[in-house]
């Protein structure tokens, strides 16, 4: 089976690699821009590994997409391509019509010109906005995002409803809480491990420390992914995927302190969000995944404090633990 993931290089997409490369029927093409992913992310399988090739291309770039697909004859695309820093979106909307919303549909057309049938979509759950003190079922309405990233991403299931309608095509779509774990490039863990080790004298957070949301492990969500796919045969197979569980702000910044050993206060910054477009508090009904027959082995504060050991050892930081 011929794979193209875009965005492969990226946090999500790589461990998405590494999974996918397990079973021998798979061969994987990778789309990435680098704006987000990062070569080191996929060093291990370039060159070394013959189901696997790296394609540096920007997904707007049209030519160059159809390139990839007339030569890629796929079977399946997992579109995982997109801008994932929500906060840098509220200077620049910009980012998210461009990087969110417009490269989901420069890869379904490219899907229906070339007539490609299943398509793997990483969503997310800012489409579902800020909808306070209500556990969200993939069936709650109204979706409001409050993020020009949550925007992009519903916009970009709208197109993918469509597309299924019109061309045949059979989707899974998949939304992603917060995830968490090594190779990410940014994220409240990434930039509390970066602060503390730095010449400040304290450790700030942003907002008041009780945003309180579901974190799950790279390779957690990614064996939901594939499980999710794997198991399901619908037109369209909708699912949350996440933990049972969650970890407040604050107690993430008190296990970056444990794991580096630092004695540094956290200051917070005040107010409930961290920026504007931040959900400060949700939590997901997982009874659909789960009935399915998936379930995280990392609770949301196990994956916080695996991520955050994963990341000093690769990024090679100083424990003093």
């Amino acid at each position: 089976m011929n794979i193209l993931i875009t965005g492969g290089a990226g946090f999500i997409g790589s461990h998405l690699c590494d999974a996918l490369l397990q079973q021998p029927e798979y061969r994987i093409t990778v789309l990435d821009n680098l704006s987000l992913g990062r070569l080191d992310n996929i060093e291990h399988l370039i060159g070394t590994e013959p189901r696997f090739k790296f394609e540096e291309v920007d997904i707007l770039d049209t030519p160059a997409l159809e390139r990839v697909f007339a030569e890629g004859r796929f079977d399946m695309v997992f579109h995982l391509a997109a801008n994932s820093d929500i906060a840098i979106s509220h200077t620049k909307p910009e980012v998210d019509l461009e990087s969110t919303f417009r490269t989901t549909f420069q890869v379904l057309n490219m899907m229906r010109i070339h007539g490609v049938k299943r398509l793997a979509f990483a969503s997310t759950s800012a489409i579902y906005g800020n909808p306070q003190n209500q556990k969200l079922t993939e069936s709650f309405g109204p979706l409001l995002p409050v993020s020009h990233y949550g925007a992009g991403k519903l916009a970009s299931e709208a197109f993918i409803s469509s597309f299924v309608e019109n061309y045949g095509i059979q989707a899974w779509i998949v939304r992603f809480p917060n995830v968490v774990g090594e190779r990410a490039t940014h994220g409240a863990i990434f930039d509390f491990i970066r602060k503390a080790q730095s010449e400040s004298a304290d450790l700030e957070v942003l907002g008041d420390g009780n945003q309180n949301k579901p974190y799950v492990y790279v390779k957690d969500l990614v064996q939901a992914v594939l499980f999710v796919w794997n198991n399901t045969s619908a037109s369209i197979n909708l699912f949350n995927l996440g933990v049972d569980s969650r970890t407040r702000v604050s107690k993430m910044a008190e296990i970056v302190l444990e794991e580096l050993g630092s004695n540094k206060e956290i200051r917070y910054t005040g107010g409930a969000q961290g920026w504007v477009g931040d959900v400060p508090e949700f939590e997901y009904d997982l009874s659909k995944i789960h009935a399915l027959g998936w379930k995280a082995s990392l609770s949301s504060d196990e994956a916080v404090r695996k991520s955050v050991q994963e990341i000093i050892k690769l990024q090679g930081l100083v424990s003093k633990k």
